[in-house]
């Protein structure tokens, strides 16, 4: 087990990269910011869903889900259709412009990625991606497995 300061190093790491994710928020087209490109993505990774799998996914509210959804619904990117299991609940997909727009993200982020990192070797790209994938997948579901901190007690005085 590592030690307790490479665990805090880790964490300022982790905190730090906050920056990476900015900038890749900055190369977003306007019309497609990062909620909605993160509802893109989501449902190309995982396929069909309801809206409250997706508000799991996107660890949000149902109402910032809503107006995520609600957005790239306008533009076509995604429909939403009864579910047949349920008729008061909406399964959502990604459209054919969906998919185009979330291929034209990735050409972009692939780009960004490939000028920031061009100094790095393929052997070091990959490393990282494995290594932030076996990160990812030590915290599996982390608010199924978040520790909860009891919140303090006050007494009454009598």
């Amino acid at each position: 087990m590592a030690e307790r300061s490479q665990y805090e190093e880790l964490a300022r790491q982790i905190s730090a990269i906050g920056a990476v994710k900015r900038g890749l928020s900055r190369m977003l087209p306007a019309e497609c910011p990062s909620g909605s490109a993160s509802v893109l993505a989501l449902l190309d990774r995982y396929g069909e869903m309801r809206m409250s799998r997706l508000a799991e996914l996107l660890a949000v509210d149902m109402s910032v889900t809503s107006r995520h959804v609600a957005h790239v619904v306008e533009r076509g990117w995604i429909e939403r259709s009864p579910d047949p299991d349920d008729r008061r609940s909406r399964i959502l997909r990604l459209t054919p412009a969906g998919r185009a727009v979330l291929d034209g993200l990735g050409r972009r982020t692939a780009d960004l990625f490939a000028h920031y990192l061009k100094d790095w070797s393929d052997d070091d790209v990959g490393q990282l991606s494995a290594l932030l994938a076996r990160l990812r997948n030590s915290f599996g579901d982390c608010r199924a497995h978040a520790v909860r901190t009891p919140a303090p007690t006050t007494r009454k005085q009598t």
